[in-house]
């Protein structure tokens, strides 16, 4: 399996230890993921707020790199797959737009590069049986609350989920890897995203809600696949926890870095350390 790898900004600064985790995964399953030459930014969140020619230009540019290498292209951020997943739509059914982006990034388009989340590869081509097979530290019953967010579950038609009210792909790998997925309420709720800078009052309350139901449920940490959602529940839990008064202590792991765990890595691997809130305490990992 070969395939063409865009990390984005966040994984190459924030969220390193999600790509770290990823690049492991894929290498440990035998999977080759070669990173896009010349990438540049998708322009995440902000740009289609600003721009909406700029918002598909700038997906468009590293969608063309990927044309001309004739592989799919593999994502990871749920910000990125969003973007590139929206540009991609666009351009394949407008052929004004097709003209004016061609001008912009001075390379024709036509929209046919297949975009896809790493979840979507582990799922559709590699196989959860498979998956399976390669274990050889089983997560041993870890209680995971599996969280989605919006950004890869809305709109329904770029979804990446079969459904996207309550999705299982998360549940499925890490069942797979020995864990133990909790049923809960909150895995497709907003944590905020976009408002991380802008508006943190309101990420710490829907973060802390969330939080708080994951715990509720019964979980011993949080799975998820987005750097947005991880930074936010795991960076902002001790301002939630000061400003509350209540102990959460919630470890958030990046998917990969407990199928990476399952998998037999190493923790420096798997970025561990990078973890805000420690998960030296649940037993077994």
């Amino acid at each position: 399996m070969k395939y063409s790898f865009f990390p984005g900004c966040s994984m190459e600064s924030t969220a390193h230890d999600f790509e770290m985790s990823t690049l492991a995964v894929a290498k440990a399953l035998g999977i080759q993921m070669e990173e896009l030459p010349d990438w540049s930014c998708c322009g995440s969140t902000p740009a289609h707020a600003t721009d909406s020619l700029l918002a598909v230009s700038l997906p468009a540019r590293n969608l063309a790199i990927a044309q001309g290498l004739g592989s799919d292209l593999i994502v990871c951020c749920a910000s990125c797959y969003g973007r590139l997943a929206t540009a991609n739509r666009d351009l394949a059914h407008d052929a004004q737009l097709r003209a004016q982006v061609s001008d912009i990034i001075g390379q024709q388009y036509d929209g046919k590069v297949k975009v896809r989340h790493f979840l979507q590869l582990l799922r559709d081509d590699y196989g959860i049986p498979e998956i399976k097979d390669n274990i050889v530290k089983s997560l041993n019953g870890l209680k995971v609350a599996c969280y989605y967010g919006c950004l890869l579950t809305r709109p329904k038609e770029l979804s990446i989920l079969d459904d996207p009210e309550d999705p299982q792909v998360l549940e499925d790998i890490l069942s797979a890897a020995g864990a133990d997925p909790v049923e809960w309420p909150y895995k497709t709720e907003c944590c905020g995203a976009s408002f991380s800078i802008t508006r943190t009052d309101t990420v710490k309350h829907l973060a802390g809600d969330i939080l708080r139901m994951a715990k509720m449920s019964g979980a011993d940490c949080i799975a998820v696949a987005c750097p947005l959602c991880q930074s936010n529940l795991d960076l902002r839990q001790s301002d939630i926890e000061k400003e509350t008064g209540e102990k959460i202590g919630l470890p958030v792991f990046f998917f990969t870095q407990l199928l990476g765990k399952a998998l037999g890595l190493s923790d420096s691997e798997l970025g561990i350390n990078k973890l805000m809130v420690s998960p030296a305490g649940i037993a077994g990992l």
